[in-house]
């Protein structure tokens, strides 16, 4: 609370008999405004489910083998410092390019939209993750813009959410192609162990070696059943064999 703040208080009133003093005993309190954010929040959502902004069949796939993550949030905040941190803990495999945007206040919407186009017109990140700590549902309304949501639905490159904590959720969660509860989630989903990488390419590395040497003892019994056969209609051998028949029948 502060002073000059307007409220809507659902409370109690009691009247002190001795003095003629009233007090107010509330039970629930909100900043003013709140109930109609609630309500364009719930309008947008239903609008743009509607338009099938949300649907499955429109999510695009995060890639497994990322090279590079393109990050969109306060260069100051502590989302970058998560990210950056749990990805070199993972992989030291992954580059991350931070695009520095506001993501709070009047308007801030407006540099988290140029986050997205910037990447998408460079083409040098594979997924974007956009967000921000958590707040108050006015703090994290920017992710509640009609405009970012469909900035985030044209991108051509993977988009994960991570704005505020678990409980959060807002509009740019619902269209973006992957959710993520926390930012350090969000590296964790789009950063694969490096661990996990390096075996994958043994496995791989095996398989061929046994398609290669599969496939060469296969074709050297083939050319040895060739031989064989190329010996046994040798056209000396069968001469061989009619001059002997020929002796045979003189005989």
């Amino acid at each position: 609370l502060k002073d000059g703040m307007e409220v809507i208080a659902v409370a109690r009133c009691s009247i002190y008999q001795g003095t003629g003093s009233l007090q107010l005993y509330i039970d629930k309190l909100e900043k003013e405004g709140l109930g109609e954010l609630h309500i364009k929040f719930e309008n947008l959502k239903k609008k743009l489910q509607e338009e099938g902004y949300f649907s499955i069949e429109n999510k695009k796939s995060i890639p497994k083998m990322p090279r590079r993550i393109g990050v969109v949030t306060s260069e100051t905040g502590a989302v970058i410092r998560d990210i950056i941190n749990v990805t070199k803990r993972r992989s030291s495999l992954v580059d991350i390019v931070l695009y520095p945007a506001l993501v709070q206040g009047e308007g801030a919407y407006k540099t988290i939209i140029k986050g997205i186009k910037y990447f998408n017109n460079k083409k040098n990140v594979d997924t974007i993750i956009i967000g921000r700590g958590g707040g108050s549902l006015e703090e994290l309304w920017n992710f509640n813009e009609e405009e970012l949501a469909k900035e985030i639905f044209k991108s051509k490159i993977p988009i994960i959410s991570a704005v505020g904590h678990e409980v959060d959720f807002t509009i740019s969660d619902f269209v973006s192609d992957y959710r993520a509860s926390t930012p350090s989630q969000a590296a964790e989903i789009a950063v694969p162990l490096e661990s996990d990488i390096k075996k994958s390419i043994i496995d791989y590395e095996n398989s061929i070696n046994k398609i290669i040497i599969d496939t060469f003892n296969y074709e050297k019994e083939r050319l040895y059943n060739y031989k064989k056969l190329i010996a046994s209609m040798n056209p000396e051998v069968t001469l061989s064999n009619c001059y002997i028949e020929i002796d045979r029948t003189l005989d």
